[in-house]
């Protein structure tokens, strides 16, 4: 006889709290006794779930180190190159790093392995031809605009690009890893190897007599990416040989690229939605209160990285029930709507309760960001209520209208942003986060209502679909 997390829950627990705890009981229990879809789903998410915790860990001690080693200004600057070069760098995939999410799944149940063999190997070398090519145009836009960049940014984004190819490479490997389910080779080496590596090169950069300053933070990105991502390549590329057996290749990079387009557009607005904030503060105030929020963002990532941690975990099998199985879809999306809300929500209490302390471990200037906590946590919440939409109409094949989404969302960010950041300062930038949130959520939400009639809002039953 079976005795799972979850019917323990609801025969001890009083039935209350077991209906707030159930959702994540049965992320559990899907790990620990589920076979078939739901089981590789849930065991995904709670791998995905496992190393965001230790990777928000990680993070925040990092950039606590850092922004004690270079003090506020340097590591402001620092902040807005890296987080540039991590978005260019995912841009730079052009969507193959999502869409072969979508192929390799399809190719293998067909067994159609020329194909497979194919976009395994074009998507790589496409991937990075087309970064190198990004990283070099943006160091020529720099060198070119440099008369109206601010001088202590120049340099420092300039070295950044050098880590543009490698970033790009780096998302690409991990999209072929989710794709096979390799959950712990898709994450560790961003979110557990890489922020390990920028500390460890700074830590011995800095024992070396090198300056405590944003360049020498920037060399030691460089070395930690390559040195990342070559070994993430090397181990992808070994796992992959063993199960795809050798054979002729057929090459479709016409559809591939028709079908990567719209999700490039999408995970493009996306990315950009999420960062935006810290683009628009770096744009119009100095590094001191770049680093402030940055830090204060940072701190949120405890509630963060649940809705990531989720989507990592369901996306590929989404696109598995598309193929004909509307009611397993349905029924999938719904639970995990409530897999992403309730762990979020009590992450969201739990860093509200922290974050004063948090903060102060960054320097005694950087508590000024706590008060902003208060409001960025409704927009995370938010999201975390509507579950992993955008990744359901991605893999259902409505990526168009997802890209449409989110070009309004993110239209909307930057037209509050200008608005409301030389009025507001940090205030500003964390409202327009915060409305671009909630409308982003919303809008996704309904698109899912409308195109697959599935409700995917926490508190609307599932019978509330058309």
């Amino acid at each position: 006889m079976r005795f799972s997390a979850a019917t323990t829950a609801g025969r001890y627990l009083p039935q209350r709290l077991a209906l707030r705890i159930r959702p994540l009981l049965g992320l559990i229990d899907a790990v620990l006794f589920s076979a078939g879809a739901r089981g590789e789903a849930g065991r995904m998410s709670l791998i995905a779930f496992s190393v965001r915790i230790v990777s928000a860990v990680i993070a925040f001690v990092s950039q606590v180190l850092m922004a004690r080693w270079m003090g506020s200004f340097e590591y402001g600057i620092f902040v807005l190159v890296w987080v540039t070069m991590v978005i260019v760098g995912n841009l730079a995939c052009l969507g193959f790093h999502t869409s072969i999410i979508r192929f390799i799944p399809e190719y293998r149940e067909r067994g159609m392995m020329a194909e497979l063999r194919g976009i395994v190997r074009a998507s790589r070398l496409f991937v990075l031809v087309a970064s190198t090519v990004i990283a070099g145009l943006g160091a020529l836009g720099v060198w070119l605009l440099s008369a109206h960049i601010e001088n202590y940014y120049v340099v420092p984004f300039i070295l950044g690009i050098i880590c543009l190819p490698m970033i790009a490479m780096s998302d690409l490997l991990q999209g072929l890893a989710r794709a096979n389910s390799w959950a712990l080779f898709a994450l560790s080496p961003t979110f557990l190897v890489r922020p390990l590596l920028i500390l460890a090169f700074m830590a011995l950069m800095l024992l070396a007599g090198y300056a405590p300053d944003a360049k020498t933070a920037i060399f030691a990105a460089i070395a930690a990416t390559y040195a990342t991502t070559l070994g993430q390549l090397i181990g992808v590329t070994s796992r992959i040989d063993k199960r795809i057996p050798a054979g002729p290749m057929k090459l479709h990079f016409g559809q591939w690229f028709i079908v990567s387009l719209p999700i490039f557009l999408v995970e493009s607005f996306f990315f950009l939605l999420t960062n935006a904030d810290v683009l628009m503060v770096g744009a119009y105030l100095d590094p001191n209160d770049v680093a402030v929020y940055f830090a204060t963002v940072k701190t949120l990532a405890l509630v963060h990285f649940v809705y990531f941690a989720v989507k990592a975990g369901v996306a590929q099998r989404y696109a598995q029930f598309t193929h004909g199985e509307p009611q397993k879809l349905a029924a999938f999306a719904r639970e995990t709507v409530s897999w992403t809300f309730w762990p979020s929500l009590a992450m969201a209490l739990l860093v509200l309760a922290l974050g004063e302390p948090m903060l102060t471990l960054f320097g005694p200037e950087f508590s000024a960001g706590y008060p902003l906590l208060f409001l960025l946590v409704f927009g995370v919440v938010a999201r975390a209520a509507v579950g992993p939409c955008e990744s359901l109409l991605t893999m259902s094949g409505n990526q168009n209208i997802c890209a449409a989404v989110y070009a309004m969302t993110l239209a909307f960010n930057i037209a509050l942003s200008v608005v409301l950041i030389p009025l507001f300062g940090l205030w500003g930038a964390a409202m327009a986060t915060v409305f671009a949130m909630i409308f982003e959520a919303g809008a996704l939400s309904f698109t899912v209502w409308r195109k697959l009639g599935i409700a995917m809002v926490i508190f609307v039953p599932a019978k509330g679909a058309a």
